[in-house]
């Protein structure tokens, strides 16, 4: 994408509307800070966000809405209507209409995404039990989004001030998760961390931690062979052709001793080791970044949490944060002028 004078255009996709996302979305726009920023378009429906302006009391929430990605206005929060009919608003239920409008809203922004009509994308929470169908098994924002681009391979990346996490494996049972802790993987992993830290953070020379799979790091051999036979040869190998990566260290220790403040970003093998640690520090400001794509995908670090959907107590910030690194990766990216500070 060619730099231009507008705001950058990042989309929103609504995901379950019976949960937390349309208020935290509502919220994070109410800053005037950001609208100066960038121009945002929701993917969702008019009915949904007006029902949750009432039932939250905000009503000096407005927004536009448009037919199309090409009617965007840069100075309108801008809302695009995914399906004809919006579902009823349930906070707190899980539906199936509730995950069909989810599912629209994701499809739609992903093809403007692909068509450069929008410069990145921010994914609300949704469930992944009533968005699956027979016709499309769905995984996760992370696995959909990798196989929609035709990536090799992408990075979930937790990103905040003073911690960045990425996983080797994701959303896989943890009984599976030793057999896929391979050389290949952990090597995609941290080439796609080291681009990353570089083109999206804008660190020349990254400095990254991998942590070991098993408990104290395997000890030597005594508790597991994988950081014997798999990543401490992989951090030799790395380390010889000159790239600052260090490790494995055993997560527990290394958490503890606060080592996540001395380095770019941290390598974990599984899903609950690396966010865990991540959202015990920042899970109000945290947020979920793709790394790896050829777009620009980043999300809240939190779920749908229904329990306290429509109760207006849901804390927008990790939202907000979420919008600001995506603007923050494309001035870094060099796809955009930068127009003011916050």
């Amino acid at each position: 994408m060619n730099q231009r004078k507008n705001k950058p255009v990042i989309g929103i996709s609504i995901g379950d509307i019976n949960g937390v996302g349309a208020e935290v979305t509502i919220k994070a726009l109410l800053d005037n800070r950001l609208i100066k920023l960038v121009t945002p378009v929701i993917y969702a429906h008019g009915k949904a966000l007006t029902f949750y302006r009432k039932h939250l009391g905000i009503e000096d929430f407005n927004f536009m809405q448009i037919k199309s990605i090409d009617e965007v206005h840069h100075k309108k929060i801008n809302v695009i209507n995914v399906l004809e009919e919006s579902p009823e608003v349930l906070p707190g239920m899980e539906t199936n209409e509730a995950g069909k409008l989810a599912l629209a809203a994701l499809d739609h922004a992903i093809k403007d995404l692909k068509d450069n009509k929008i410069e990145a994308l921010v994914t609300a929470p949704l469930n992944k039990n009533n968005i699956n169908s027979p016709e499309k098994k769905f995984v996760g924002h992370t696995e959909y989004l990798t196989e929609a681009f035709g990536s090799k391979d992408s990075l979930m990346f937790l990103v905040a001030e003073g911690i960045r996490v990425g996983l080797v494996t994701g959303h896989i049972p943890l009984k599976d998760v030793s057999k896929n802790v391979t050389p290949e993987k952990i090597k995609s992993k941290l080439n796609i961390m080291m681009k990353s830290l570089k083109d999206d953070f804008g660190i020349a020379k990254p400095k990254i931690a991998v942590l070991g799979l098993n408990p104290h790091a395997g000890e030597d051999g005594l508790l597991g062979d994988e950081e014997e036979n798999i990543i401490k040869p992989l951090i030799k190998e790395y380390k010889d052709k000159g790239h600052l990566v260090f490790g494995p260290y055993s997560a527990d220790g290394f958490f503890g001793m606060m080592h996540q403040k001395k380095f770019d970003g941290i390598l974990a093998m599984y899903h609950d080791q690396g966010l865990i640690p991540f959202k015990s520090q920042a899970f109000e400001t945290g947020v979920n970044f793709t790394a790896g794509l050829p777009v620009i995908r980043t999300s809240p670090d939190h779920g749908t949490a229904y329990n306290i959907a429509g109760k207006n107590v849901a804390d927008e910030g990790s939202m907000r944060a979420a919008i600001l690194q995506a603007y923050d990766i494309i001035r870094h990216n060099g796809n955009w002028e930068e127009e003011g500070e916050l």
